[in-house]
């Protein structure tokens, strides 16, 4: 079992990954001071319930634990399932003692987080992933819900208490939500770390058939980049930012096909539509961009933008997207395989005549 220490400023919590640990919860729960009379909320969805829902409850058999289960993909990330939650919770009589456990992928750590964050002014939670996609998500605090006018525009920071991350859970996972997950892992390496990327494009069969060593392997290396940014920039008031590359064009995506593209599948976009207006800008060369490519290709990712969405309607998504800040399109763009910096002062007439060019 591999442990990963998050600090941040006012609460430090453990990661743990590995197969097979999550008979390790009932210790970790004690240990952070939840006691067996503290009720707890499993919340999960409708694919991950069948299979592991009981497997967390058995190991809760000495707790007062009970469920919720909302249906699958970001259709629950909405206000109208928090709200039918936080009735659930009231009439099941949790208090401010109570402890949230999310188990499933980013969807469910998003709303769990956001659920435990507004109930009662706060009451504690765990993340308990069963994604690669949730190695992300899972840690660094950042929790919220969808809005119809776009994604992730109402939320919190609010960092969990700890994070068991078992991932033998992942080997039901459809081989769709496998790539979508990996390019999260890819877009921690692109970011901060060439090594890493270098790595990753070695092992991308391996990872694409969940061999248990290099997918271990891959997530420490990704969860460890991002807990070293998260622990410099906990409210993203500056480097955190750039863990949102690829995501200004990967959220427009995912708006504009109701969320028919995987978050991951969308991302991959995002981060070649980046490369491509990095080299547009000459920051990044060409030989770099097409390097970007043929890593994505790897994974089995597309890098094109289906030709019948309307270049003006993505441009006003980005409009209001969070990233937008002060009147302009706020975008991580790289620079270097493994180094991205974020630019502001972008003419609008790149990022429009860029979208068009990635049409197929």
């Amino acid at each position: 079992m591999k442990t990963i220490r998050i600090e941040t400023t006012n609460h430090a919590y453990p990661v743990l990954i590995g197969s097979k640990i999550i008979n390790q919860l009932p210790k970790l729960l004690i240990q952070t001071g939840i006691s067996q009379k503290t009720k707890i909320l499993i919340i999960s969805d409708e694919n991950v319930a069948p299979l592991y829902l009981q497997v967390v409850v058995d190991q809760l058999n000495k707790f007062d634990a009970i469920s919720y289960v909302v249906p699958a993909g970001d259709v629950s990330k909405a206000i109208g399932e928090v709200e039918k939650i936080i009735t659930y919770a009231i009439q099941h009589g949790l208090d401010r003692s109570s402890v949230i456990l999310a188990l499933g992928g980013g969807v469910i750590g998003d709303l769990a987080g956001f659920v435990a964050s507004i109930y009662m002014r706060g009451i504690r939670y765990v993340q308990c992933p069963t994604t690669i996609l949730a190695h992300d998500s899972s840690v660094g605090g950042k929790v919220g819900i969808n809005h119809a006018l776009g994604k992730n525009l109402i939320g919190s920071f609010y960092q969990p208490q700890f994070v068991l991350y078992d991932t033998s859970f992942l080997t039901t996972l459809p081989t769709r939500e496998v790539r979508s997950g990996l390019v999260e892992v890819l877009k921690h390496g692109l970011i901060a770390d060439r090594q890493f990327v270098d790595w990753l494009e070695k092992n991308a069969d391996s990872l694409l058939h969940l061999d248990q060593e290099a997918v271990s392997y891959a997530l420490k290396q990704g969860i460890k980049i991002k807990a070293d940014i998260v622990m410099e920039d906990e409210k993203e008031q500056g480097i955190r930012a750039i863990l949102n590359f690829g995501h200004t064009l990967g959220h427009v995506i995912e708006t504009l096909s109701n969320y028919q593209y995987l978050h991951g599948e969308a991302v991959a976009i995002g981060m070649f539509f980046a490369a491509k207006l990095a080299a547009k800008l000459g920051w990044l060369s060409k030989e770099e961009e097409a390097f970007y490519q043929h890593l994505l290709q790897k994974f089995k990712c597309k890098t094109s933008i289906p030709k019948e969405y309307d270049t003006n309607q993505m441009m006003n998504i980005m409009l209001r997207d969070k990233k937008f800040k002060n009147g302009q399109i706020r975008m991580v763009l790289p620079i270097a395989i493994g180094q991205v910096k974020i630019e502001q002062n972008i003419d609008p007439k790149f990022i429009f005549e860029t979208l068009n060019e990635l049409k197929r």
